[in-house]
């Protein structure tokens, strides 16, 4: 008889990974249990790690909301609060695993790793790739050397870290990689590989205390800024995902500098991989123009993340200033 000797909490959320065909539409929907997915995985019960399964949400990745994040933070952070728990793992869709896993890693405290997995093939396909990925998620989860970790997404044997990892591919099994430095760790033979150092952690956010919306605004070729005086009065903070390292037409300028001198406006790159720079390009709606009218740099935190961090720093009240502190500090972190 194997006897436990680590335990992990393993939330359910929904997504590809739960998925069955809806008879009625023939598409597949959410539908599986955590336990019936834990069930597909027989390797799991001669692991030696012990499972604590909650059934949390059945929904679309596309469908989670700022409130389903916060109510599971919330969650986690009781399991983990009880003391019996040396990880935890959350099962979900893959559209928003990397949104996610980078909210969560604001929200969590704790040394116990949070491993965020999923599946790229839902269970009707060849070569699901869900029991694998749900293995090497509680495999990492129970795993000693990624405490103090934080937020971590395990998909395809390879761990990330929350900072880095992007969804790079719409489709494939190996959709999940972290092209700025690489995955931390890689799962064989059944046990964690490090292959560099545990991630430094960026700022702890407390739970929200009141609403906030914060706009995404893409600039894009032959932009006038129309669309852009549309967010004028209708967010509390606006994330700009610029051209290259932190650029927008010279017709913008005017209308993100009104906008800066109101609420919060952070710079960040549309590229999603590399830093906003800071003080090399100087013509007009450069980088050093943009951040010298009051916008704040991003760093290398892509648009979609650093909306994540805008928004939990304004639901905590932050003003302007501490806005910029945080974002400043996080840039310098890795």
């Amino acid at each position: 008889m194997t006897v436990s000797v680590r335990n992990v909490a393993v939330f359910s959320l929904g997504g590809t990974i739960a998925m069955t065909t809806d008879p009625t539409t023939g598409g597949v929907v959410p539908a599986l249990s955590a336990h019936e997915l834990l069930a597909a995985v027989p390797a799991l019960a001669t692991s030696g790690i012990g499972l604590k399964v909650r059934d949390f949400r059945r929904l679309p990745g596309a469908s989670l909301t700022f409130e389903d994040l916060t109510a599971l933070s919330a969650a986690i952070t009781a399991e983990l609060e009880a003391g019996d728990v040396d990880g935890v793992v959350i099962t979900q869709g893959t559209d928003t695993i990397e949104e996610t896993a980078f909210l969560l890693d604001l929200y969590h405290g704790h040394e116990q790793p949070v491993v965020v997995t999923g599946a790229m093939r839902n269970p009707t396909l060849p070569g699901a790739d869900g029991p694998a990925n749900l293995h090497a998620a509680v495999l990492a989860a129970a795993d000693p050397s990624l405490k103090g970790a934080g937020c971590l997404v395990v998909l395809g044997d390879e761990i990330h870290s929350a900072r880095t990892v992007r969804k790079s591919h719409t489709t494939s099994p190996a959709a999940f990689t972290s092209p700025a430095c690489g995955p931390i760790a890689r799962v064989a033979e059944n046990r964690v590989r490090l292959v560099g150092g545990l991630p430094q952690r960026g700022p702890l956010v407390g739970a929200p205390t009141r609403e906030a919306r914060v706009g995404l605004y893409t600039v894009t070729l032959g932009d006038d800024g129309a669309l852009l005086d549309l967010w004028d009065g209708s967010c509390d903070g606006l994330v700009v995902a610029a051209f290259g390292v932190g650029h927008v037409p010279e017709r913008l300028v005017e209308g993100l500098t009104k906008l800066a001198s109101r609420i919060p406006v952070v710079l960040a790159s549309r590229i999603g991989n590399g830093p906003v720079l800071s003080d090399t390009y100087g013509f007009p709606g450069s980088e050093k123009d943009l951040l010298g009218r009051g916008l704040i740099g991003a760093g290398d935190l892509s648009p979609y993340q650093a909306r994540l961090l805008l928004h939990a720093l304004l639901t905590q009240g932050a003003d302007g200033a501490a806005v910029r502190e945080t974002f400043t500090t996080t840039a310098s972190a890795r």
